[in-house]
């Protein structure tokens, strides 16, 4: 049997905390019914989660195998690099208004129209490097509102290290993190070279001292789809596993 994957729905609507017009990406699953609850996984980096991550055939495969809960994908794409770097980076011009716009606007918008479950635990974010690192801030300024994150080689620098130190609930937070032992080089998109991998252990070491509920893995490669892609399957396996 040819497996099925629906259409991507494209919505447009204008973000006041942003000001201006953001574009989401919906993916609602072949067995989608308006009539059953869902979990709500929001992608930073949404339109490379569903071309290079292939996210919505991961999905139906679990579904079908009836592996996962049902899910709803929202992803948000960025329109360039500059503007990624604005929304995603610890020290970007939006960065605190894209947290707010995901927390404020995106929840709200997607709550009133698609049936989605309405506590932290059933709301997650995901990014890749960047798209990480603003996942991963926007659930310690949201814990109630956004109660898993999944972080793919995520940029570390002081700022998170610090935000990480200074939370209060890590009860409320279930982190799965990854990071590639040969990322040790990466080149940034400010054109620097920076050593991924020995950040992001200190960044585990420090979530697993404060208590944080965390999956932690290192895979061997780089900073590259190349390596992401084959570990998102099992990911979402193991974050959104029927109960």
């Amino acid at each position: 049997m040819t497996l099925k994957v629906a259409p991507i729905q494209e919505k447009i609507f204008f973000s006041r905390e942003l000001g201006e017009e953001m574009t989401v990406l919906i993916y609602l699953p072949t067995a989608f019914s308006p009539f059953h609850h869902h979990q709500l996984l929001i992608a930073q980096d949404g339109n490379d989660y569903f071309k290079f991550g292939r996210i919505a055939r991961f999905i139906e495969e679990l579904a079908a195998e009836q592996a996962i809960e049902n899910l709803i994908v929202v992803g948000i794409p960025y329109k360039d690099v500059n503007d990624r770097r604005q929304k995603y980076h610890p020290d970007g011009k939006q960065f605190l208004s894209y947290i707010r716009f995901l927390a404020h606007e995106l929840v709200p918008f997607i709550e009133e129209r698609y049936p989605v479950l309405s506590v932290g635990r059933s709301r997650a974010l995901i990014g890749d490097s960047l798209a990480a690192t603003v996942s991963l801030m926007a659930a310690l300024h949201y814990p109630h509102t956004f109660g898993k994150v999944i972080m793919q080689s995520p940029y570390v620098d002081g700022k998170v290290l610090e935000a990480i130190d200074a939370f209060s609930q890590p009860s409320l937070l279930s982190i799965y993190h990854q990071i590639g032992k040969q990322e040790t080089a990466v080149k940034t998109t400010d054109g620097k070279i920076k050593d991924f991998y020995t950040i992001n252990q200190k960044l585990h070491e420090q979530m697993v001292h404060k208590g944080f509920e965390c999956i932690y893995e290192e895979f061997d490669g780089d900073h590259r789809w190349t390596y992401w892609q084959p570990l998102l399957k099992d990911i979402l396996k193991k974050m959104f596993a029927i109960s």
